[in-house]
Formats: C-alpha cells, sequence, structure tokens
C-alpha cells in the first residue's frame, strides 16, 4: 500500500468540496454521495461541447475530486491530510521513532508470524490481535484528531499505523500462502 499524502496547493480543502466536516470520524456514505454529486457537475465527458478552458477546468477539477476522495475515504491518507491542514508533517520517511512497547509488539508479531508460517490457526490468531490493534490505533489517531485537536500525537500514531499495516499485509500474504 502507498500513501499519497494531500497536494495542498490550489484548492485545497477537500472537505468544503465536498461540504462535509472536516474531521477524522466521517461517513462514507455521506462522502461517496457527495463525490457523486461534485463528479456529476464537472465530469469532462458533460463538457465536451465548452470552450478549451472549460474542458481544462472541468478535468483538473475531476482530477481533485478524484484525489480528494481517495484521500479522505482512506483512514491513514485521510488523518495524514488533517494533521497537514494543521501545520504538522507526519515525517513519515525521516521519523521512525516509536514507544518501546510498540516496538516490543512489533518484534513479538514478527517472531509469531515466522515461527506460524505453517499453522494456519495460530496466523487466523495473529490476524486476529493485528486487526484488533489496528482498531485501537485507529480509534486513538480519531480521539487525537477530533477530540484532543493534538495533531502531533495523531501523526505518530499515524506512523504506528503505518507500521501495521505493513505487517498486515505481510500477514494476509502468510496466510494465503
Amino acid at each position: 500500500m502507498s500513501v499519497v499524502v494531500a497536494n495542498l496547493s490550489g484548492f485545497d480543502d477537500y472537505f468544503a468540496l465536498f461540504q462535509i466536516k472536516p474531521q477524522f470520524k466521517i461517513d462514507r456514505q455521506a462522502l461517496e454521495s457527495a463525490y457523486l454529486t461534485v463528479q456529476k457537475q464537472v465530469h469532462p465527458d458533460l463538457h465536451v461541447a465548452g470552450t478549451d478552458s472549460e474542458k481544462r477546468l472541468s478535468m483538473q477539477m475531476a482530477t481533485l475530486a478524484n484525489s480528494a476522495y481517495r484521500t479522505l475515504l482512506n483512514p491513514i491518507q485521510r488523518g495524514l491530510y488533517l494533521c497537514a491542514r494543521h501545520g504538522v508533517d507526519a515525517q513519515l520517511e525521516t521519523n521512525t521513532a516509536m514507544p518501546a512497547a510498540f516496538l516490543m509488539q512489533q518484534m513479538e508479531w514478527r517472531e509469531s508470524l515466522d515461527e506460524s508460517r505453517n499453522d494456519h490457526q495460530a496466523l487466523d490468531r495473529l490476524f486476529t490481535q493485528v486487526e484488533r490493534t489496528r482498531t485501537q490505533v485507529l480509534k486513538e489517531v480519531e480521539e487525537a484528531i477530533d477530540d484532543q485537536k493534538d495533531f502531533e500525537l495523531a501523526a505518530q500514531k499515524l506512523r504506528a499505523l503505518l507500521f501495521i499495516e505493513k505487517f498486515s499485509a505481510e500477514l494476509e500474504e502468510a496466510l494465503l500462502a
């Protein structure tokens, strides 16, 4: 999974574009409905008879709507976008510092994965544990952003979530093998 951090140039308020409240917890159906409404207005197919300028603007707005939708739909991207909008760079490439307890958990999961590669039930149990942790960290991101307005803490939790997502992908591969 690759994470695309929203481009904040030009029209940079994805929440305003879709007329939804700027927060981490979103109503996915409301987002999808708003996205479809915007696309019905800006889709290039609707502007084929327009001037070159109108066609170009339509294409740019459709592209913006697609990017905004993908960003807001994905919890990690949405969290990173909200942090960036509040002046907090999550420093994904440069800041890999994590709390010791989290690092220990990662090591335990890795050991369990290595020891359980041929034990489907053990892998299932590990997957359940990882998903439970993922859900908990998502809740912590939501609280940090929506309740506490602590975007530094949210960025830390989002970095942890990226580690969890990466491990989860490896675990899913082992489950399918």
